[in-house]
């Protein structure tokens, strides 16, 4: 059985449904394409300058030197963030996040949990999300948002001062 349809076996027949739209699938690939340049760029950009006894292989960076690798750093920044602010905008326009992702509730994550540690966890409709990957999902959005925040508060700090401010823990503010 593929990860991305599921066999009705309750009616004997063969029809498979889609448990995830092609869009979101699409979305999917994208970002994870933009997050490995992101991090081999990143490896090349930590070379030029290490903070520990140790460099990345070349054989695994992106972008030959620090230019180069700023250069594609950027230009995976903007797919991750583009994708990312396109995703949002269809996950709320078509009703997907409130579908898919709420309610979440504080004792059906612990009953989740504790299902999943005993082995009990209930895997009948592929297309439903338990408790416990509801809050995941909606974590790794909002966590996602924090990282593209973070990056453009230190890529711009003074043309986003705001941002920057912002994200400066509370003990380095005057």
């Amino acid at each position: 059985m593929s990860s991305l349809a599921a066999t009705d076996a309750r009616t004997g027949t063969a029809a498979t449904r889609v448990i995830q739209p092609a869009w979101v699938r699409t979305m999917h690939w994208i970002n994870a394409v933009a997050v490995i340049l992101m991090i081999m760029s990143g490896w090349q950009i930590y070379n030029a300058s290490p903070l520990f006894s140790f460099t990345f292989s070349h054989s695994i960076t992106l972008g030959g030197w620090l230019g180069g690798a700023l250069l594609w750093h950027f230009a995976a920044m903007w797919l991750l963030m583009v994708n990312g602010l396109l995703y949002l905008t269809l996950g709320f326009a078509t009703g997907r996040f409130k579908r898919k992702l709420l309610p979440i509730t504080p004792g059906g994550v612990i009953s989740d949990t504790r299902a999943a540690l005993t082995g009990k966890l209930s895997h009948d409709d592929l297309t439903k999300y338990n408790q416990v990957q509801k809050l995941l999902y909606a974590g790794i959005i909002l966590v996602g948002v924090l990282i593209v925040l973070s990056g453009l508060s230190i890529w711009k700090p003074v043309q986003l001062q705001w941002l920057t401010a912002s994200t400066e823990p509370i003990s380095y503010r005057k």
